[in-house]
């Protein structure tokens, strides 16, 4: 059995057997049901146990205490479908989950990990590879979520992706203090501004696209939006699908896609606040110029992370022994 410890990180900067253009770029990037039953055995010997009913159950009993004693197992789909099964060991994907992710355990140590399935084609596989390169992974600014492996089905064009499962839940309990509201903005306004030197576009940057491991760390999710932008044209797009969407988007004229990710950053600050339940006066005049109704005024990312910094370097002389983390 194959651990994930012996995949070549450096094969992440090499691209997938066929051409993008010999395809239909919509079907490419469209999400994928595969038949996870198929390719059960494929990646259990890369060493990941999709998740079969009995996990399932497990996961509801441990995640909701008294589940059957309050009754909740009639209103929650995932536990009421596995219920409903006799063979504890056949496959049973959560249907809470999105469309084309399985949970699984890493064989090697428990670990609970997420597999999602991808067109070898997509973007989101151009730059999921891309930024778990090697050189990439070097960069402390980087908060793509660990991805543990790549596992190839090139006969049926997929490809699944492995990554560390971590909340979706940015703070563990509310109010939240000053300095984990500060360091989940940190984390996703430097990722952000990482990507946009890396001329990448997230395109659906929303609090539940900001993991957190409950550890201090923070990553990001989700790049089936993504995509690489020209130097030297940086054309602009037709953007409707996102969670955020800004105002000329909504008037359907073609966006600039790094405008339309400081919009969606500038929303995120006012989420963030009010799930950490806190008003910063200093974050509220961070964010004001990013929601700017006209993209051309709205500062880049890379300023508002330098602004965002001196906020938190302020803070820290202006706190009085409260400690906000590097």
């Amino acid at each position: 059995m194959a651990s994930s410890t012996e995949w070549d990180l450096e094969s992440l900067a090499s691209g997938t057997s066929s051409s993008p253009s010999s395809c239909d770029e919509d079907e490419v990037n469209a999400r994928v049901s595969p038949d996870w039953a198929k390719y059960r055995g494929r990646i259990e010997h890369r060493g990941y146990r999709l998740d079969t009913v009995r996990d399932v159950k497990d996961y509801y009993r441990h995640h909701c205490n008294k589940i059957e004693k309050e009754g909740l197992h009639l209103y929650l789909s995932g536990y009421h479908r596995a219920l409903a099964r006799s063979d504890e060991d056949a496959l049973c994907r959560d249907v809470g989950l999105r469309e084309g992710l399985f949970r699984a355990t890493r064989c090697l140590d428990g670990t609970k990990v997420m597999v999602k399935a991808v067109h070898r084609d997509s973007r989101e596989l151009d730059i999921v590879r891309y930024l778990s390169a090697p050189a990439q992974q070097r960069d402390p600014t980087n908060h793509c979520i660990p991805i543990l492996d790549l596992i190839d089905a090139p006969q049926d064009d997929l490809c699944f992706i492995v990554m560390e499962e971590w909340s979706a839940n940015m703070f563990p309990e509310a109010p939240a203090s000053l300095g984990c509201l500060m360091e989940s903005l940190r984390h996703c306004m430097e990722h952000i501004a990482f990507m946009h030197r890396h001329r990448i576009a997230h395109l659906d940057i929303s609090p539940r696209n900001f993991l957190t491991d409950y550890n201090g760390r923070y990553a990001c999710i989700d790049y089936e939006l993504s995509r690489r932008v020209d130097e030297i044209s940086c054309p602009r797009i037709l953007y409707s699908r996102g969670t955020e969407i800004p105002p000329e988007a909504e008037r359907g004229q073609l966006s600039n896609p790094f405008m339309i990710d400081v919009w969606a950053l500038g929303v995120l600050i006012f989420r963030a606040c009010e799930l950490a339940e806190l008003h910063v006066p200093e974050l509220m005049r961070l964010a004001k110029p990013m929601l700017h109704g006209n993209p051309d005024k709205r500062p880049s990312a890379a300023s508002a992370l330098k602004e965002f910094q001196r906020i938190q370097a302020t803070m820290r002389t202006t706190l009085h022994g409260r400690h906000i983390s590097p």
